[in-house]
């Protein structure tokens, strides 16, 4: 059995190396590293497969959280609503525009924001709340937008982990995580399920208006060279890594298919443990595994961690720190509700090897080694 890795992107690119290599000679050759066909065509067959009516590109997912921010004419001190067990990165933009993030509690076995804590959480100065589609599946957007209509709140969708997640309403209607609020925004970090070999980003809207705009922070706050309606910034895929993402987007759907079997094994192998949670899916979600989570006792968690590096198992933890606790934040967040339940996932979590390339014996073998931990 070969060595057991957290993510395998060697293995994924040898099945493609061919298309692949291919993509990357055409761009090489074709001069044109920015702005170049490839990476309209990307935006193209992007909106096709999430059903987006706009994809704007962007260098990486932080960019794309922040010009999102930026197009929506917020003012220093307004508010923004954002789960706190999550990445930085978007409580970090919040900070960074001179925002005021706004920390809620989050779903004990979805990881989701809680969307019963956001009404309690909004004050005169909130203008917005970033939902974010945690670890493959999305939070529970029906309520999130009901909430948004009627506070008048603008919904930007942290989607960067979660691309071709559904969504289905209570009146059966289905959209793609992303596609559902105002603003989706996307990261194409290599370890994602839909990676680039370097950094990526974009934008999704189905507003027109909304859409020029973001196009425009993205290029300076030009629409005509050298012409600078607003204050933007400088933030575009690279034309090779739109180029690679054209040859990996086909093949998304299959990876998403094997993320969910490989997520089955581990739900029939755990399902016996009573000292272990097994990742949970809401029901009006589907769930693409961009990681697979489960939680144990505080007590066991870094213990049980280091069992299974010695039995040649790797295994990380999403994350370990809540953001009201980073140093960075200090005097910068205002807490909306009690945060009980973040606090107890960063010390309980870990995330078990997830990848396309996960052979049936790794498989077996991890569960194994965990079966006998116990």
């Amino acid at each position: 059995m070969k060595t057991i890795q957290m993510v395998d992107l060697t293995t994924q690119y040898e099945r493609i190396r061919e298309d692949m290599n291919r993509a990357a000679l055409e761009t090489l050759r074709s001069g044109k590293y920015i702005n170049g066909l490839p990476v309209q065509q990307f935006a193209e067959e992007l909106a096709a497969f999430t059903g987006a009516r706009y994809i704007i590109p962007c260098a990486n997912g932080t960019d794309a959280l922040q010009i999102a921010l930026m197009s929506l004419d917020l003012q220093p001190g307004d508010e923004v609503i954002v789960p706190a067990f999550t990445y930085i990165a978007g409580a970090e933009v919040i900070a960074l525009l001179q925002l005021k993030p706004v920390l809620i509690d989050v779903d004990p076995h979805t990881f989701n924001l809680d969307v019963n804590q956001i009404e309690a959480a909004i004050s005169p100065k909130t203008k917005a709340i970033i939902p974010v589609h945690l670890f493959g599946q999305t939070a529970d957007m029906e309520p999130v937008l009901q909430i948004a209509r009627q506070y008048g709140l603008f919904v930007i969708e942290d989607n960067a982990q979660s691309i071709g997640s559904v969504y289905t309403f209570s009146d059966g209607t289905k959209k793609q995580a992303g596609t559902i609020g105002n603003i989706g925004t996307l990261s194409f970090f290599p370890t994602k399920n839909l990676g680039a070999y370097g950094d990526g980003g974009a934008m999704m809207t189905d507003n027109e208006q909304l859409a020029k705009r973001l196009k425009m922070i993205a290029s300076h706050g030009q629409s005509v060279k050298y012409q600078h309606e607003i204050v933007g910034c400088n933030s575009r895929l690279d034309t090779l890594q739109a180029a690679i993402l054209r040859v990996k987007l086909p093949y998304l759907q299959e990876y998403i298919e094997a993320r969910r079997a490989t997520a089955a094994r581990y739900d029939t192998g755990l399902e016996t443990l009573d000292w272990l949670e097994r990742s949970a899916c809401h029901p009006a979600s589907t769930h693409v595994y961009n990681q697979y989570t489960v939680k144990v006792n505080p007590l066991q968690r870094n213990d049980l961690q280091s069992y299974l590096k010695e039995k040649g198992v790797p295994t990380m933890i999403y994350y370990p720190m809540p953001l009201h606790r980073q140093p960075a934040f200090e005097g910068r967040v205002r807490l909306g509700s009690d945060l009980k339940i973040t606090e107890q996932l960063c010390d309980s979590v870990l995330s078990l090897p997830m990848h396309t390339e996960l052979e049936d014996s790794q498989i077996e073998y991890i569960i194994e080694q965990i079966i006998r931990y116990e």
